[in-house]
């Protein structure tokens, strides 16, 4: 008898352990996913998530912008 749950061609996680949610853009600085993507992955059916991974690397560059960090926040008080 072979057990076709491990025989299934999903869609692999794009999660590599970093989960972190960006605090203005609520996407995860790791993955890039949204927090409602990650929380239905497992529901999620392969066309859904193969849909979801497409869109990732459009979302990699608003994480990327720097808003000028200590220094800036010292420079506006």
């Amino acid at each position: 008898m072979t057990n076709m749950v491990w025989k299934r061609d999903e869609v692999e996680s794009p999660c590599i352990q970093i989960c972190v949610v960006h605090p203005t853009e609520r996407i995860c600085t790791g993955c890039y996913r949204t927090i409602d993507e990650i929380s239905r992955w497992s529901k999620m059916n392969s066309s859904e998530r193969a849909e979801i991974m497409q869109d990732l690397p459009e979302r990699k560059p608003r994480l990327a912008r720097r808003r000028g960090g200590r220094a800036a926040r010292l420079g506006n008080s």
